[in-house]
């Protein structure tokens, strides 16, 4: 018995002793040189700005004047340009607010806390309390979503909640993705209230 707990005692020390060993090791090396992290700096710092996106609304001649149309109004207190590095992207550390307007003239609002434009791939990471409001009274909540402009969708993983007025519908679930012009939907995983028409 005695044998027994002097065994358990010297594996219990042997232990302890190898814990405290790679406890105290830490990262005291200096980096320099190469491996050392560069700082990043913008070239350049827009603040409290309005862009507006315009299209016409057919092709241009030469000689030719029309009028436009406009098709998005971004703004945002911050924005920080860094198309100076090897991989082009702009920041909105202080939030962004999207207008998009459709062929109508009717306006949908994206507002996010945060944003990142990346300039190579035309993909948008929206960040923090990202809700997306529509003409027709439509709502999506989430927390992180992406826009990829080139092929007009809009996807996340993410939690989300969407309210549907028109059907008096709330829909909670994760991940999702769906088109610029709001005609496709699709929920990954979905929970929630939703009310179901049955035709006559």
């Amino acid at each position: 018995m005695k044998k027994t707990s002097e065994h358990i005692l010297n594996r219990f020390a042997t232990v302890f002793a190898v814990a405290i060993l790679f406890m105290s090791c830490g990262d005291d090396y200096e980096r320099v040189g190469e491996e050392a992290v560069k700082p990043l700096f913008p070239q350049g710092i827009a603040q409290n700005f309005t862009l507006t996106y315009t299209e016409t609304v057919k092709s241009l001649g030469a000689q030719d004047s029309a009028t436009s149309r406009v098709i998005a109004v971004l703004k945002s207190p911050l924005s920080e340009d860094f198309d100076n590095q090897r991989f082009k992207f702009k920041t909105f550390p202080e939030g962004l607010q999207v207008d998009f307007y459709d062929d109508e003239g009717k306006k949908s609002v994206v507002v996010s806390d945060y944003a990142i434009y990346y300039s190579q791939t035309n993909l948008i990471d929206l960040q923090g309390n990202v809700v997306i409001e529509t003409h027709d009274g439509k709502k999506l909540e989430t927390d992180q979503l992406y826009v990829d402009r080139k092929n007009n969708w809009i996807f996340t993983e993410a939690t989300f909640k969407y309210t549907n007025p028109e059907d008096a519908t709330v829909m909670d679930g994760e991940g999702m993705d769906f088109n610029t012009d709001f005609t496709f939907f699709k929920a990954h995983k979905t929970y929630g209230l939703m009310t179901i028409k049955e035709e006559e």
